[in-house]
């Protein structure tokens, strides 16, 4: 039987049927990437379609903010990545008939992305209004191995006799996009954003050089083809400045096929030349040529073995949370893979969303994932980081602070937030890089990157809080007028995250500059500027409400005004889109998790009982307006103890694109959920830490699940942890033994596999959460009847 929608897997993500009405959701979940290029799951056809998208990492345009006033300190240029020439259209005839998948009859159509192979597949059969019979197949991949390298191969089967048909493969710029919108999640549009520059066609190539209007960037698109033929065919190619189009017409008899294997190459750059970028995709496109499509496929299974023999999750007992699971994994690695030298946005590569910009998401929820499974990843995107310095250094300068004030969302590095001042106070921004160079430093040991990178940017982040921060009457360090996470909160003195992760920073680059003290004298750190750090960090103010036994989120808040739940009809969530934000500051509701966040990531500066109380506490103010929350909810939860409800957050932030939760996903996947499914198991469930560069777990196993096995890459050393009701079994999969704690309880794992009981623990009442806002409940019975 078809059914239309998500068929359940363990490795592949499959949808039946066309289904018109979901196609800007699926060009999301079907978008293949490696961190450089990004395609949106676009039918090869062109048409129909819901939002086409081709995205180069950092290629964007530049406009500018408008402000009803203008003030100092605004950002005056706003950046939004740009949908750049789309390689993807395959058009086709059957006997004069276009094959367009509104006409006609589909007798067959599903697609399948695999998460093993790193490909888009899909097979349809199709009747044409005339009555033509053709099986279409086609596959696409965009290369792990080969970075500037796209790759699809169709094929046409006639079905019912003899036929004529005609092959259009086109590269197509300045596609026309949907109006802009009132909601901030979703990008600005932009009518005809590339200016052609050159464009040639010969034989089966062709190549397009555009540029952008304001942003300076130059960027070029080429295609290649390999025909396979049963008979001679006649073939013609044509190009004008924003089109080139190779046709391809044969006579096909019943029982063969027609082959086209179609190669792209694209790249970019601020500073190079028309003859040196075509040069430059032209050697992109032979080298795919050389390796040819079976060779492409191989190097991308072998890319991948390598992946999931570090980073794999075995969920037994849900089959849709395990396919979600190896799903986020899977966009979180396309994300971040071959980045390079460039930023991993909050929406990946996956489509327009947020304008294509970067966040904290991507060191606070995403570096983590990457650290244990594919570390060169996480560096080379805090090296990015690290070459945006400069831009950082502008921005502290400009706010009269000291430092490095990194940017609350951009592209290029530069600050382009027009949500002042709310955004531009969110300077644990700079917190989160630090913290996740310290966490990349202690997880891989890697000396040149501290001594090239890591330092320098440990030491002008903490130099950013000496300046925004000061020490009060009574000798307390103190961070006035931030804002935290929660974004419903804004301007607030002490942010207790804030403070913990700052506190944190300023420690580590202390200690950072006393391992690397030739970088320390080269940028003036001298021993009674780190003297200052470690009295900050000794003297940070943490609020705590001693009637209550909470911390208050920040200071004050815990008197502020309750919001009124129970009179909040469900259609106003999200409040940012329906309340006004003066509203949301001076009241008790949460976004996103803020103090659970400290819970969390600086969990060693709280006791298990002071846990406890905060998580309750929090629990019953959060209402989730943001995809970030669920996974660190999830971790939270399961620390305390209340397991199953640790199982619900887990299953929302892995299934918060598949079930379009925040009913955005047209706008791309949310990178930070997907790192939260990681994050709900490993740290939640498996009760991983990494404080102080040890390694410890806590594992425990909620009741909708029989069995978990997570892996994990420690210096170059992958072990599994498997978790079972009563015990934990921790092995070696490859490298030297690792010292970890279980527990509580120091163990070496090794090639032996060791198990060690479970204790129990009482995790008190349940937590509630507000009315209308409890995460979906996970019902593992009726999941393993695949019943969805």
């Amino acid at each position: 039987m078809t059914v239309q929608g998500y068929e359940t897997a363990p490795w592949e993500l499959r949808w039946h049927t066309l289904a018109i009405d979901q196609l800007e959701r699926t060009e999301s979940t079907f978008a293949l990437s490696n961190g450089h290029i990004g395609i949106r799951g676009t039918l090869e056809e062109g048409e129909p379609r819901g939002k086409p998208g081709t995205y180069l990492n950092g290629f964007y345009k530049e406009h500018a903010l408008p402000y009803a006033e203008a003030g100092y300190g605004y950002p005056e240029a706003g950046q939004t990545v740009v949908n750049v020439t789309d390689g993807k259209v395959i058009r086709l005839l059957v006997e004069d008939e276009p094959f367009d998948m509104r006409y006609g009859t589909a007798t067959a159509h599903e697609r399948w992305l695999d998460f093993r192979s790193g490909t888009l597949s899909r097979l349809t059969e199709w009747v044409s209004p005339t009555g033509r019979q053709v099986r279409v197949h086609t596959q696409r991949l965009v290369s792990f191995t080969q970075r500037a390298v796209v790759a699809i191969r169709y094929e046409v089967e006639p079905l019912d006799g003899d036929m004529q048909l005609v092959l259009q493969s086109d590269l197509l710029a300045n596609e026309p996009i949907e109006p802009e919108t009132k909601d901030p999640r979703v990008a600005a549009a932009l009518q005809s954003p590339l200016v052609s520059e050159f464009a040639l066609a010969e034989d089966y190539h062709a190549v397009l050089v555009h540029r952008t209007r304001n942003s300076g960037l130059r960027m070029a698109a080429a295609m290649d083809h390999q025909i396979e033929s049963p008979h001679a065919f006649r073939s013609d190619i044509i190009v004008e400045e924003d089109l080139a189009r190779l046709t391809v017409a044969v006579d096909v008899p019943k029982g063969d096929r027609l082959v086209v294997t179609k190669f792209l190459g694209y790249g970019w750059s601020a500073k190079r030349s028309i003859p040196a970028l075509r040069a430059q995709v032209s050697a992109a496109l032979a080298g795919a040529r050389q390796t040819g499509w079976d060779g492409l496929l191989a190097e991308q299974r072998a890319f991948l073995d390598d992946f999931w023999e570090t980073a794999d999750i075995q969920l037994d007992g849900d089959p849709e949370l395990q396919q979600a699971t190896r799903f986020a994994l899977f966009h979180i690695l396309q994300a971040g893979a071959r980045g390079e030298s460039r930023a991993i946005p909050g929406k990946g590569l996956t489509g327009p969303g947020y304008d294509g910009h970067a966040f904290w998401d991507t060191e606070s929820f995403v570096l983590p994932v990457l650290t244990y499974t594919v570390p060169e990843a996480a560096r080379d995107a805090l090296r990015w980081r690290h070459s945006t310095l400069p831009k950082a250094r502008e921005r502290a300068v400009q706010l009269g602070l000291r430092g490095a004030a990194f940017p609350w969302r951009s592209i290029n590095g530069a600050e382009c937030s027009a949500y002042w001042p709310a955004g531009t106070a969110a300077f644990h921004v700079s917190a989160a890089i630090a913290d996740a160079v310290v966490r990349y430093l202690d997880a891989t040991g890697d000396t040149e990157f501290e001594r090239d990178v890591g330092t320098e940017l440990l030491i002008e982040t903490a130099r950013l809080w000496m300046s925004l921060g000061h020490f009060d009457l009574h000798g307390k360090f103190r961070i006035d007028g931030v804002t935290g996470p929660d974004e419903y909160s804004a301007i607030a003195d002490n942010n207790v995250y804030t403070n913990l992760m700052a506190r944190r920073n300023l420690l580590a680059a202390a200690a950072s500059c006393e391992r690397v003290p030739e970088v320390a004298e080269r940028l003036g750190a001298d021993e009674p500027e780190l003297g200052t750090w470690r009295q900050a960090a000794e003297r940070m103010f943490v609020p705590y409400d001693e009637e209550l036994g909470v911390h208050p989120q920040s200071e004050g808040f815990t008197e502020h005004a309750e919001w009124d739940f129970d009179n909040t009809p469900a259609e106003d969530y999200p409040l940012l889109l329906n309340v006004p934000y003066f509203d949301l500051y001076r009241k008790q509701v949460i976004k996103q998790a803020d103090l659970v966040l400290a819970l969390h990531l600086c969990g060693d500066r709280f006791t298990p009982e002071e846990k406890a109380r905060n998580f309750a506490y929090y629990e019953a103010r959060t209402v989730r307006d943001s995809s970030l929350s669920a996974g660190t909810q999830a971790v939270i939860a399961a620390e305390v103890g209340h397991l199953d409800l640790a199982y619900d957050y887990v299953g929302e932030a892995a299934l918060t694109d598949l079930h379009d939760v925040h009913n955005n996903v047209r706008e791309g996947l949310h990178m930070a959920s997907l790192a939260g499914a990681w994050h709900g198991v490993v740290a939640g469930f498996g009760g991983m830490r990494d404080h102080n560069g040890e390694i410890t777990f806590a594992p425990r196993l909620p009741e909708g699940l029989d069995r978990i096995e997570f892996r994990m890459c420690v210096r170059g050393n992958r072990f599994a942890v498997e978790i079972h009701r009563d015990r934990a079994t921790y092995r070696l999969v490859a490298g030297e033994p690792v010292e970890i704690t279980h527990h509580g309880q120091p163990c070496k794992v090794s090639e032996h596999p060791m198990s060690l009981s479970i204790p129990e623990i009482d995790p008190g009442p349940a937590p509630t959460q507000p009315p209308g806002r409890a995460p979906s409940r996970r019902h593992p019975e009726r999941l393993r009847r695949h019943e969805f």
